[in-house]
């Protein structure tokens, strides 16, 4: 990835969103994709009444998406460092809007869940190599780049529900196409304003992300995110059947779900790990979530319960999606493109399985049954985490030269893939080295 638009880490005085056309282009396009987090929620309920269809093959909306965006994962570097970053995010962009237009056009639950499997591909590609080229397009330095990313990544988690919602309440085909026609616009864009990206000297292995497991430190924190990942997306898939709500409500609940993920992700994350460290603060997180999934069990058949929990929940599951980043980037012995790409493919699987596994679970023995599960899930994390925490310990204690931190950082999120997250974490260590 080229680093001569953004070489320099030292506090420009230029405004993060005096940005080129390029630059746009492509934060424009992440915006879209972040909304694919909370989109489809709203119109869940919707799904299987009108498409006669199980709750549990509902689920599998967010399963095929998953699993196959956890395994792309393992291939976006080989293919990045093979074709230039810029086909990557072309590519990617591509597939979403071929296969979100077919998923609106399907007649059927098998043809939705069939579809977005082709979306999960491209937007693997497109996530992996997003953040890079903004970085490598920016002007006005680094520190822009990453608040422009950071505003998009806040943005899209944040409005992608309500838009759910309000396209939904429509028919439940709306999400679907309305994600194809601004891909489309986001497509056009990139292809006409984002220069041609050089390739890296030294291509890629595909074999580098799998072999990266052999690491313990790396295999540990890649497990917890798995087993977290479990107990949000158990949340994420299966709370929606619960509120009885239109999909119009929903949305206006997992917006407000939406604003807490984004502003304890990108805040709240960076405040609480300086007073309390990595570890703790992510024990607490986690309990905390397991808490709110063992509420949820409780109370199931209680709207208002559901609701609440569900809003609140947003502000651990903010801190958890960068905390438990900072935690395998900070321990983790092999280079950090290669440590996204093999926590990415990890900690997806966690994701994808689960609602699957509460459709199945709350047909088979009840609703109450896949958020207790879930509870204990989190809370194993927890546990799993505790066996590195003198090690990230040493990596809180050892993050004294900032200059090396900025360093790092800007190398991190110039290479492919990344994960979004990355961003948050690259932003903080540019705070820290003006201080």
């Amino acid at each position: 990835m080229s680093t001569s638009h953004a070489g320099s880490g030292h506090a420009p005085s230029a405004s993060p969103f005096t940005q080129p056309k390029a630059v746009w282009a492509v934060a424009f396009a992440c915006v879209i994709s972040f909304m694919g987090i909370g989109l489809v929620d709203p119109i869940l309920p919707a799904l299987a009444t009108q498409l006669d269809a199980s709750h549990t093959q509902v689920e599998l909306l967010f399963t095929s998406y998953l699993v196959v965006t956890a395994v792309a994962m393992l291939i976006t570097g080989w293919v990045s460092s093979r074709i230039g970053a810029k086909r990557t995010l072309v590519t990617g962009l591509a597939i979403i809007v071929v296969f979100s237009a077919l998923a609106g056009a399907a007649g059927g639950i098998g043809g939705i869940v069939g579809f977005r499997a082709g979306w999960g591909l491209g937007n693997a590609l497109f996530i992996a190599t997003s953040l890079a080229v903004i970085v490598g397009s920016a002007s006005g330095g680094f520190g822009g780049a990453i608040v422009l990313y950071e505003t998009a990544l806040g943005v899209g988690i944040a409005t992608g529900p309500l838009l759910g919602g309000l396209l939904g309440d429509i028919s439940w085909r709306g999400p679907f196409f309305g994600v194809s026609v601004l891909m489309l616009i986001a497509l056009v864009a990139t292809v006409v304003f984002v220069d041609r990206t050089p390739k890296p000297d030294t291509p890629s292995k595909l074999s580098e992300p799998l072999s990266a497991l052999k690491h313990r430190n790396l295999r540990t924190t890649s497990l917890v995110g798995l087993l977290y990942n479990w107990g949000f997306f158990t949340l994420l898939g299966y709370a929606p059947f619960l509120m009885n709500l239109s999909a119009l409500r929903l949305g206006a609940v997992f917006f407000a779900w939406g604003i807490l993920v984004a502003l304890f992700a990108v805040f709240g994350a960076v405040w609480l790990k300086e007073r309390f460290g990595t570890a703790r603060t992510l024990y607490g997180s986690l309990i905390c979530v397991a808490v709110i999934l063992a509420v949820i069990g409780a109370f199931s058949g209680t709207v208002w319960a559901v609701i609440a929990a569900v809003i609140a929940s947003g502000a651990f599951v903010g801190l958890n999606n960068t905390l438990v980043t900072t935690a395998v980037m900070s321990i983790s012995p092999v280079p950090r493109n290669v440590a996204s790409a093999t926590y990415g493919f990890v900690r997806f699987i966690g994701g994808g399985l689960a609602p699957f596994a509460a459709g199945l679970l709350a047909e088979s023995v009840g609703v109450k049954v896949p958020f207790l599960i879930a509870a204990v899930v989190v809370l194993v994390g927890a546990a799993l985490l505790s066996t590195v925490h003198k090690a990230l310990e040493d990596a809180d204690a050892e993050q004294t030269a900032p200059s090396h931190r900025r360093a790092d950082a800007e190398e991190a999120v110039r290479t492919v893939p990344a994960v979004e997250e990355e961003a948050v974490l690259a932003g903080k260590a540019l705070l820290e080295d003006r201080r």
